[in-house]
């Protein structure tokens, strides 16, 4: 028999509009009396932040904050982030905001009390055993986007500066202590942004439901999750304020996450170095190769579609899925092909190269070789 393997799932989740009223509750249940909040640029003088420092200010445990984080953070974000976090003499880190925010802040907490560089713990064999676990400070993410699901994973992903790949970094301990997860904190997105998280959250139920690995514990979490993406996306994109809808896509983020320990694919082997090299917003390009990456596993996936479809409510077996997707993509005003968000023909081998040594490549339901991967970032553009 060979329906093996290796099984976890997360952490305790403080959900419902309101919640980020425990914020400071949740701080000293992990022991924290002086945490520092990480966030990105974007989200630092936003009320939803101050009012989140006020909440610690009022409970006695500072009003800290590093906001230094770009969109696709790398190791120099987390250099500065690790130097303020010792500096100020911080036992533990609130990770605010999307996925940026969520992954700088969970790495400053994990490499505060390494002696090592960063890309030693690279997700690759068990390098992740390297790390001195006991030296890992105590996490709370709160999410304020509803895509990445970082708020429930085990890693991070870095950019590195110099080479511009995006890198995973693995750490049991990475995962957060506690999770507050309020609808209310995601309701002043952008449009956009609300598209393109939820699209990535999309993604990552889509990927792991057409993984060929075994995890049925896993495929029945995504297959949920993107009826919740199904019925709630459109909403938020129409009605911003809708505040049960933008609930269910949280549960989503958080369920795509969680799903995809059964696996990702070309989806995001494509996305990766697209988002290092052209900066791209990763739930946008996601979106966008979802269509030609279903062609390109068409072969291995086509006979998953009608049961699926049926629990969406759609009809027509993996054709009218994929015409979904298309017609979804469309409704959110997202961008045609890879073109269209400037990636360069000329590129494509140099992309395709870094697609392959993408982790992602080892979920994919097809074998990704140069030649159907060259093939296949042709047909995205």
């Amino acid at each position: 028999m060979n329906l093996i393997g290796n099984w976890g799932y997360p952490t305790p989740i403080k959900f419902g509009a309101g919640r980020i009223k425990e914020l400071a509750e949740a701080c000293t249940s992990v022991g924290m009396k002086n945490p520092l909040l990480i966030t990105d640029k974007g989200l630092a003088d936003l009320p939803i932040t101050q009012n989140a420092l006020d909440i610690l200010d009022d409970a006695g445990l500072g009003r800290a904050m590093f906001s230094e984080v770009d969109q696709n953070p790398n190791e120099k974000n987390l250099e500065a982030g690790v130097k303020v976090y010792k500096d100020g003499g911080h036992d533990g880190v609130i990770a605010f905001g999307g996925g940026s925010g969520l992954d700088l802040g969970k790495m400053v907490a994990f490499m505060a009390g390494q002696t090592r560089p960063v890309w030693d713990f690279e997700d690759i064999g068990d390098w992740w055993t390297r790390a001195d676990s006991d030296a890992i400070a105590p996490i709370i993410a709160v999410p304020t986007t509803a895509g990445t699901g970082s708020e429930v994973g085990r890693a991070s992903v870095i950019t590195d500066s110099v080479t511009h790949v995006k890198k995973i970094i693995f750490h049991p301990k990475v995962l957060p202590s506690v999770v507050i997860a309020d609808p209310e904190l995601t309701v002043g997105m952008p449009k956009f942004i609300t598209a393109g998280t939820g699209m990535d959250a999309f993604a990552h139920c889509l990927e792991a439901y057409s993984s060929p690995h075994y995890h049925p514990m896993s495929q029945g979490i995504a297959v949920e999750g993107m009826r919740l993406v199904k019925e709630n996306l459109p909403r938020v994109y129409a009605d911003p304020t809708d505040i049960e809808a933008r609930a269910h896509m949280l549960s989503a983020a958080m369920m795509g996450a969680t799903a995809f320990q059964k696996g990702l694919g070309a989806v995001h082997a494509l996305s990766h170095p697209i988002g290092a090299v052209y900066n791209t917003h990763h739930g946008t390009t996601n979106a966008v190769v979802i269509p030609p990456v279903l062609d390109y596993n068409r072969a291995a996936i086509e006979d998953r579609f009608e049961a699926l479809n049926g629990y969406l409510g759609l009809t027509g077996g993996f054709d009218g899925f994929r015409a979904y997707v298309v017609e979804l993509n469309d409704s959110l005003s997202m961008p045609r092909n890879l073109t269209e968000m400037g990636v360069e023909a000329s590129r494509i081998d140099e992309l395709t190269e870094m697609a392959l040594k993408d982790p992602s490549t080892g979920g994919n339901p097809v074998e990704m070789t140069f030649d159907n991967t060259k093939a296949l970032f042709e047909a995205c553009m």
